[in-house]
């Protein structure tokens, strides 16, 4: 049965890699009794991180979805990973997410990828709580990382807990338990049951006074939320509970604040509070704006496609979802969707917005992780999420909808690739298998590309890193029984032009039953917006009918794919029509397509191209004995360390570097420093690269 939409609570574990998203992730299904016992990331046994790759590793790849039931709220959890290379399964999960925990280690603090997973929650407006976990081990602070929690990410964080004790040492673990600032008492949990048993104390002479201190911040940033309360605070120096509650989930839905915890999962310390605040603060569905979209199709009475359309959480509203994940199975592909409206029915055919064309949903499932249990009332009402078998073209980032009332949603955008290498079969037999495999990888992930060389017999396939790479090609092996045989990685540059450039082209050939004529210019130049390439038309609407427009802008839309002079795809571009003349009884399509196709090709050979490379953000983090190596081998890879601050008694450095100089240096850095320093990094943007590059590719 499904619950009620108020009691919905989508959720994304997030946060930077090793802080610890798995295993509180792992005791909150331990608590909510979905697991009988709660498994380890190092033994490779936990619920979410069933792929084989994930359990040798040690680390998340793919998020995973599962559901719990805690105090009468039905959680559907999304488990992201915490590696770069694996951003895009953070960004698809927070899109249809409704809000975030995002876990921080008391060691390390806020680091790279935690700045950028709150980025992307901030790209979606994704309330969120924050829990500050691994108070139990050496050199952890929760100031420090509450301070940097503020500073770094400009957030808003509240404590609502304090630890008791902090850190290790050689002796034994300092941190004891939490204090609870709302209702002012200590609670210390019992490991022999794996912290389902807790014990609620008065709190210890030597913790009052500071706790009091940090529940009188929490009592003054709430209170400046609401006048009457802030009068109230004013006057007897304390707020009731319940106008406390109210106030913090109103600020936590709207951005504001952001209630923090803080404990240890790994020793089953503070994860249950974190379970009752996913109900108290953040968002069912029903709290979330109506989803917005566009009607893909033009009304029959008038009006045009595109018009704004909006869909509010209701069983009573048409049918829409977003499809925001798809997984290969054996049974089939499964695609994960998150329902917004209506009730989604299996055995019923849904509209595919993107294509038009209509998506049979055949079975409808509940997923835990890698397991799958049939849902009983064989539909998903609005609000919530499941796994749908039977959709045959969608891909990450589709609409499914009702075919009476299309809606178009917005779709999700992922980063660009940085990375790529030439893969090729052992056999000209397995070539076709290769091209099936690729296809089947693609609609998985949205950051894997793939492009067939008819003239080498390879295929290029790109994505977000080596390691993403070196992944990709063990499921080759692994999951579809295909040898391959593979190239040293590449940078995947991109072409862009450093000045304006027009072309005209006049097509007049004579053909079969007359003449075949369209005259055409173009203008090409550089350009910065939201996409890589712009393509737009100044056109009045009685220069060309508006069936050639279309035709003739499809053909830039296809000749763009082409890439630049080298073969790279093109990027900060936009294509201009500026005239367009046609013959009565001499211009067809044909003559178009030709025309614009020459137009287009003459522009990019005679631009003035610029190559651009992929430039990385990296956090290098190391003991001072090795700082000067390390900057030394930095420089000598063109890197730029822009700012470096001590976090305890390590440097971290804030660094800028060409990816091309980053190859192998995971090897480097732990040679440098005896294995003692470690680095993590993120595509940040494309610059241009030194012309020496482009001369040695064009010889």
């Amino acid at each position: 049965m499904s619950a009620s939409i108020d009691h919905i609570r989508n959720i994304g574990i997030i946060a930077h890699i090793d802080a610890g998203k798995t295993t509180t992730t792992e005791r909150i299904l331990y608590y909510a009794g979905v697991v009988h016992r709660p498994g380890g990331v190092d033994e490779g046994t936990t619920a979410t991180d069933f792929d084989e790759e994930e359990a040798k590793r040690g680390i998340t790849i793919y998020s995973a979805a599962i559901t719990c039931h805690w105090k009468g709220y039905s959680i559907n959890i999304i488990d992201t990973p915490g590696h770069v290379d694996f951003t895009a399964e953070v960004e698809r999960s927070l899109r249809v997410l409704d809000g975030a925990v995002v876990v921080f280690s008391a060691m390390e603090g806020v680091e790279a990828q935690s700045e950028t997973v709150w980025r992307q929650a901030d790209k979606y407006n994704v309330p969120r709580i924050c829990f500050i976990n691994k108070m139990d081990r050496i050199g952890a602070s929760f100031n420090r990382t509450f301070e940097e929690i503020k500073r770094r990410l400009r957030a808003n964080p509240v404590a609502l807990q304090i630890p008791i004790g902090e850190g290790s040492t050689s002796t034994g673990v300092s941190f004891e338990g939490v204090i609870d600032l709302v209702k002012m008492k200590s609670l210390y949990y019992d490991k022999g049951s794996m912290g389902s048993s807790f014990e609620v104390r008065e709190i210890a002479d030597e913790y009052l006074e500071q706790a009091q201190e940090w529940r009188n911040k929490m009592l003054e940033a709430v209170a400046e939320l609401d006048e009457k309360v802030l009068e109230q605070y004013y006057e007897t120096e304390d707020i009731p509970e319940a106008d406390l509650l109210r106030l913090l989930r109103e600020a936590t839905l709207r951005g504001d604040l952001q209630p923090t915890f803080c404990g240890s999962s790994l020793n089953f310390i503070g994860v249950q509070p974190v379970l009752d605040a996913v109900g108290e603060f953040l968002p069912s569905p029903l709290d979330r704006p109506p989803v917005e979209g566009i009607n893909p199709q033009p009304k029959k009475r008038g009006g045009d496609a595109g018009e704004p359309e909006s869909r509010a959480t209701s069983v009573d509203e048409p049918v829409c979802g977003l499809v925001f994940k798809i997984q290969t199975d054996k049974h089939g592909d499964l695609c994960f969707i998150r329902v917004y409206s209506g009730q989604l029915k299996s055995g019923t055919r849904l509209l595919n917005a993107r294509t038009g064309k209509k998506e049979l949903i055949s079975q409808l499932w509940r997923v835990h992780a890698d397991a799958r249990e049939k849902v009983e009332t064989d539909s998903i009402d609005a609000g919530d999420i499941a796994g749908v078998i039977g959709p045959k073209d969608a891909v990450t980032g589709d609409t499914l909808c009702d075919i009476k009332h299309p809606i178009l949603l917005e779709s999700i955008s992922f980063p660009e690739t940085v990375i790529s290498m030439a893969v090729e079969p052992e056999s000209s037999a397995d070539r076709k298998k290769l091209e099936e495999t690729l296809v089947k990888l693609s609609r998985q992930d949205p950051t894997f590309k793939a492009i067939p060389n008819e003239e080498t017999g390879q295929t290029i396939v790109s994505g977000m890193g080596e390691l993403h790479l070196e992944v990709l090609r063990n499921r080759m092996q692994k999951e579809f029984n295909l040898s391959v045989r593979v190239h040293k990685p590449r940078v995947s540059y991109r072409e862009t032009v450093s000045a304006a450039v027009e072309k005209r082209v006049e097509f007049n050939r004579p053909a079969a039953n007359g003449n075949l004529y369209f005259n055409v210019k173009l203008r090409l130049e550089p350009f910065k917006g939201e996409s890589p390439i712009s393509i737009i038309s100044k056109l009045k609407p009685e220069d060309l009918d508006p069936g050639l427009v279309k035709v003739m802008m499809d053909t830039l839309r296809m000749g763009v794919d082409g890439g630049g002079q080298v073969g790279f795809p093109l990027m900060n571009v936009q294509f201009t029509v500026l005239e367009a003349h046609a013959r009565e009884g001499e211009t067809n399509e044909a003559a178009v397509e030709a025309a614009v196709s020459e137009a287009l090709h003459g522009c990019i050979m005679d631009a003035k191209m610029q190559l651009l490379e992929p430039i990385m953000k990296m956090e290098v983090v190391t003991p001072d004995e090795f700082r000067g190596n390390i900057q030394a081998d930095l420089s000598s890879r063109n890197a730029s360390v822009l700012n470096s601050e001590w976090r305890g008694d390590l440097c971290v450095m804030e660094v800028e570097s060409p990816l091309s100089q980053l190859f192998g240096y995971s090897t480097q850095i732990r040679s440098l420093s005896q294995g003692r320093a470690s680095f993590s990094m993120e595509p940040l943007k494309y610059a241009p690269a030194p012309p020496s590059v482009l001369k040695e590719m064009i010889g």
